[in-house]
């Protein structure tokens, strides 16, 4: 292995997933040169193994739920999904795990791709070692940023290893159905991939050590999507630990600490992730390999003048629009020092990640969806707001009526009563997702309640849904 050639760019972003690339775009258009390492396919985890291919799983299965829940259609709608269209159509979304598309796009801002292993070596200076064992040395003018996002994390279990267990990427990346699958935790991958694949004709056991599904949401939320998965076919047991696994003449058996067993013909282990930043070279800067980088809101690594840590890696919001976000401050806020000019640190300017700090959206995509932007009920009054949380069933609203025949949701607002503005709204129903914005741009905004009676809902839709909030909150 041997040193070849060495390059000198203003910026080097190590990771090119859609973190990565958005830091590449925005301090490309800033007129700085930038170099991007990436060591598996562009496009990154989202593209490949997350976001794209779980939803085109999961789509079908919601279409359907829906579908049969509008009359004149529900006798229509009969049958198993077709299981090899809808693996071939996520087979399309992840562009057959090729990135041409991708890596074009980084050509066409004008970013330089470095194929291989990059590691710091030093202040602004990344190494990088190709599949062939070349290596490169990259240096920096004014910024690295670390944009390596998150890996699944197994469970340190007796028998865990040798069973070869799905994480994330097996269960989103899987070429067949499994007969039976059991899926060890309950937040949002857990929850998710259950519904995908009970949908697709699975026989689906969903193991959780909690007493609920989703639990950072309101509790509610956890309580509808168990209760759907439980009619659709789903066996969900809470209070539930796995103690040990082992394959037996190919079937995984599971044993609980109850000391009962449950097979399988996969198990999925949606237990928890960790940082991809145990092999990035971060003992050459003096932290620590493994670790979650901390960052003020120009997303810097604090302590540091040029290393930047942006998207999971940084612990804030594991959730790939929350890394995009960031992305752009984080490319703002380099452009800026780059240019000599400080960066603005007042909240919500072009240069602070303010909405990491309570105005963070995310939709499950569950039957039934559950959305929530900023805090629950039992996360604001944690944080020392005064506030009251306000319900309304979903199902009374008309225009949830006239969506599927038997609506079943949940809305709730949690009103800060000093401020008289939305900590925090969950929506849990078919088809929220699509209202969960509105309920942002209410919290982001810091919106005035007497302010929002004045955003008038048009009729007949889900959103009326705010109308019935205000008129709840009033009295």
């Amino acid at each position: 292995m041997t040193e070849t050639e060495s390059f000198a760019y203003d910026v080097i972003v190590l990771g090119a997933g859609p973190v990565g690339e958005n830091v590449a775009d925005r301090t490309r258009a800033a007129g700085l040169s930038t170099a991007i390492v990436e060591s598996e396919l562009v496009g990154g985890e989202c593209s490949y193994w997350a976001c794209m291919p779980s939803k085109a799983l999961l789509r079908p299965a919601i279409a359907r739920a829906d579908a049969r829940r509008v009359p004149g259609l529900r006798g229509l709608v009969t049958g198993d999904l077709d299981a090899p269209a809808v693996l071939a159509h996520r087979d399309a979304y992840t562009s057959h795990w090729q990135d041409d598309g991708q890596v074009g796009w980084l050509d066409g801002i004008g970013a330089d791709l470095y194929r291989g292993r990059g590691r710091l070596a030093g202040p602004r200076t990344v190494t990088v070692t190709d599949a062939d064992g070349a290596v490169r040395t990259l240096t920096a003018g004014h910024a690295v940023a670390v944009c390596t996002g998150s890996r699944a994390v197994l469970p340190d279990l007796p028998g865990a290893a040798d069973v070869e267990p799905w994480a994330s990427r097996e269960a989103t990346s899987s070429a067949s159905v499994p007969g039976r699958l059991i899926v060890v935790g309950g937040g949002v991958v857990g929850a998710e991939m259950a519904t995908a694949w009970q949908a697709l004709g699975s026989r689906v056991t969903v193991l959780v050590r909690g007493d609920r599904l989703l639990d950072r949401m309101e509790p509610f939320a956890g309580d509808l999507v168990a209760e759907a998965l439980t009619e659709a076919g789903a066996e969900v047991r809470t209070g539930t630990s796995v103690t040990s696994v082992v394959r037996v003449n190919g079937a995984v058996v599971a044993t609980t600490d109850a000391g009962d067993t449950v097979e399988g013909d996969e198990i999925l282990f949606a237990t928890g992730r960790a940082p991809r930043t145990e092999d990035i070279g971060l003992e050459t800067v003096d932290l620590d390999p493994g670790s979650w980088l901390t960052v003020d809101d120009s997303l810097r690594v604090e302590g540091s003048e040029w290393l930047y840590a942006v998207g999971d890696v940084n612990h804030r919001a594991l959730l790939t629009h929350q890394g995009k976000y960031q992305a752009r401050i984080a490319g703002a806020a380099i452009a800026a020092r780059a240019q000599g000019v400080p960066p603005e640190p007042a909240p919500w300017g072009a240069h602070a990640a303010t909405a990491d700090h309570g105005a963070v959206p995310q939709v499950v995509f569950t039957d039934p969806e559950a959305a929530a932007v900023g805090l629950s009920l039992a996360e604001a009054i944690g944080a020392g707001h005064r506030v009251r949380a306000v319900d309304v069933e979903l199902g009374s609203v008309a225009g949830a009526g006239l969506y599927a025949d038997g609506y079943r949701g949940q809305a709730r607002m949690v009103v800060d009563l000093d401020e008289e503005i939305l900590r925090g709204v969950t929506f849990v129903g078919p088809g929220v997702g699509e209202l969960i914005h509105s309920a942002t741009v209410a919290v982001a905004g810091q919106v005035p309640v007497s302010r929002l009676w004045h955003a008038v809902p048009s009729y007949p839709t889900i959103s009326e849904v705010w109308l019935r909030l205000l008129e709840a909150y009033r009295g």
